[in-house]
């Protein structure tokens, strides 16, 4: 079986600025991720257990190389002790497991944070690149290849259309559920090639290295979610997470997610000192206009000039709503667009993507969650410490 991961550079950015705040301030926590499957794929993935066995075998066996060190090393934001923990690091292939019951698929990462948090990437790219496999990789390239023309066109029309204050930006966010990542490159390159003018990174750090373009990434749930079992008050998470990043970064990587307990309660703990240290917000549940309101509202409450922040969206874009966004907040702020699923695994109705994800669910031997903006988005399998989660930051069931 050709593997699917032959470099560990080929996982998200935010794994690595997520990873090196952990292990200078929790190095201790011990944490749980679990792979679901949010929607019915063409046939059980249970099939594909002995596939991602063979997978994660070979995932556990690569280490990065002095080359792959010297680029992380070269980013700004990224401290030398940090890549020093790199140069020795390998995932243990005991603490991952992979198995099947009926058709559902199941996959469990547990043990220190520091070294499991980084299988999340990897297991999703592992299990979508193995599914598709199975499918009519002609037909799918094909019918990519002609959506991928009409995205670039689309893009391309821009250039006639009246300019608003802020530009247009576009990010590729479509490791996580990709077609292959073969088709990853072909796409991202396609957009730095044909579209240079919008199109302006990747979060996948080894496309981003090998096409020379900017990786882009900051924080994800996880990282939020793991301060709900650090000793603090639950009701001071989002704050000592947030003024952990402020000191780890001191300025760079300076977008904060807004939605681990909604956007209400953000905004709440999102007071004029975060308001002015951190360069903006990302969007990942809920009406996103809503939101983006809601947003500029909070910055003009905090007498902060809007046109010098950045919201950013990325929750199931494709472009038409980017574009659709932009036409209404462009005048107003600074803008960027982080499209997944529609860039890079668009391969026409037969083949629909898969929704899958592998999330924290317990740090510290306690449950861990995400109240969503978007309903269906929230997993816990503890229904006390969500009923608890909700009454703490005043959240409707």
């Amino acid at each position: 079986m050709n593997p699917v991961i032959t470099s560990l550079l080929d996982t998200d950015l935010y794994k690595f600025t997520m990873w090196q705040a952990l292990l200078h301030r929790h190095p201790q926590t011990q944490s749980e991720y679990r792979f679901v499957c949010r929607n019915t794929p063409a046939y059980p993935l249970a099939e594909l257990l002995p596939e991602v066995n063979a997978a994660l075998d070979h995932l556990c066996s690569l280490r990065f190389t002095p080359e792959e060190l010297a680029y992380v090393g070269s980013l700004r934001y990224i401290k030398s002790d940090f890549v020093d923990f790199l140069r020795i690091f390998q995932f243990q292939r005991s603490f991952i497991s992979a198995w099947a019951e009926g058709e559902q698929l199941h996959i469990v990462a547990q043990g220190p944070q520091v070294h499991v948090m980084g299988f999340e990437i990897f297991v999703l790219a592992i299990v979508n690149e193995l599914y598709f496999r199975r499918f009519d990789a002609a037909q799918a390239l094909a019918s990519g290849r002609a959506r991928l023309a009409a995205k670039v066109h689309q893009l391309q029309a821009l250039a006639r259309q009246a300019a608003l204050r802020h530009p247009f930006e576009l990010f590729d966010f479509g490791l996580r559920r990709r077609y292959s990542g073969a088709w990853q490159r072909e796409v991202v390159q396609t957009f730095a090639t044909e579209a240079p003018q919008w199109f302006k990174g990747t979060s996948n750090v080894l496309l981003a290295r090998d096409l020379n373009l900017v990786p882009i990434g900051t924080m994800a749930h996880e990282y939020l979610q793991t301060y709900q079992a650090l000793g603090v008050r639950l009701r001071d998470f989002q704050k000592a997470a947030l003024e952990d990043w402020v000191q780890e970064y001191r300025g760079d990587l300076g977008i904060a997610l807004t939605d681990t307990v909604g956007m209400d309660a953000f905004l709440a703990d999102f007071d004029l000192y975060f308001a002015k240290l951190f360069d903006g917000l990302r969007h990942d549940s809920g009406d996103p206009v809503a939101w983006g309101e809601k947003a500029l509202a909070h910055y003009t409450r905090l007498r902060i000039d809007a046109h010098t922040k950045r919201l950013v969206f990325s929750d199931g874009l494709d472009l038409e709503r980017a574009l659709m966004l932009y036409r209404h907040f462009g005048d107003r702020t600074q803008l960027g667009f982080g499209i997944g699923t529609n860039l890079t695994n668009d391969m026409g109705a037969d083949h629909k993507p898969l929704n899958i994800v592998m999330k924290l669910v317990r740090a510290n031997g306690q449950p861990v969650a995400k109240l969503s903006d978007t309903p269906g988005k929230t997993l816990c399998d503890d229904e006390t410490y969500l009923a608890y989660l909700r009454q703490v930051f005043n959240v409707k069931d």
